[in-house]
């Protein structure tokens, strides 16, 4: 497997993996400007881009993703729940659906509850072994931090799905496992974001400070402090689901 993580705007972080044996990859969070970036690397790894996945619809930044997907010739993924909120084509996730790259295969989560359409993927590079490898874990889960839970406009009930999230997808997995989010420190994304940029399950349930809470607990400390919204989070949030983001610079 190779496998590349890179910092974009807004402390965004997207990934690149995918098995160079049989030249398959996966581009996950892609944002609008670094189309190019991905196709470069995959002409330098020699592989096709096979899967252009969303983790949700994004708040704080134009996604990529779907204009990625056209050059690359690939299908764009959301999940299922967005089929009445998008207004352009894609290709449906449903909990527990299997993504196949080649040797490497990504296994799709639902975890609502920083927005209702979130998803992890929780990665395997069957070369090595059938155990999960890492999960990306997109905003449900941060370094040190959980996802902001009131983009929709619930935040109470979001941060009562979100704690359900972590506690039944997330914190059940190995502790040995690899965590990559979706943002590190300087996103409106969360709160109390770590500058690194990935971890384990077992260190985030140790020191992780909102994870041994209780649900009511949890709901009341995730509510109590959210940052001020994304900039241009209504304009962002409708090119995205509209498909109207900056489309790439030609080379």
């Amino acid at each position: 497997m190779f496998f590349k993580q890179r910092p974009a705007e807004n402390a965004t972080l997207s990934y690149f993996f995918g098995c160079a044996g049989l030249a398959k990859a996966v581009a996950v969070d892609v944002v609008a400007g670094d189309e190019d970036w991905f196709l470069a690397e995959a002409e330098k790894a020699g592989v096709r881009i096979a899967h252009v996945i969303d983790t949700h619809v994004h708040a704080d930044h134009y996604s990529g993703g779907p204009a990625l997907a056209g050059l690359a010739g690939a299908p764009y993924y959301l999940h299922e729940s967005n089929k009445e909120r998008v207004s352009f084509g894609f290709a449906p996730l449903t909990d527990g659906q299997r993504l196949e790259a080649g040797n490497v295969v990504i296994d799709v989560l639902h975890t609502p509850g920083h927005t209702p359409d979130s998803i992890c993927l929780l990665v395997r590079d069957l070369r090595r072994s059938n155990e999960p490898w890492f999960v990306i874990s997109g905003d449900t889960l941060f370094v040190g931090a959980v996802g902001r839970p009131d983009l929709a406009g619930r935040a109470r009930e979001m941060a009562g799905q979100l704690h359900d999230s972590l506690h039944a997808k997330l914190l059940t997995l190995p502790a040995d496992l690899e965590i990559y989010p979706g943002h590190q420190a300087g996103s409106a994304c969360g709160a109390g974001l770590s500058g690194k940029p990935a971890s384990t399950i077992g260190f985030e349930k140790r020191f992780n400070p909102v994870l041994s809470m209780s649900r009511e607990a949890f709901v009341n400390a995730v509510t109590a402090d959210i940052p001020q919204p994304p900039q241009d989070m209504a304009r962002i949030m409708d090119a995205n689901l509209h498909g109207t983001a900056p489309e790439p610079a030609l080379a």
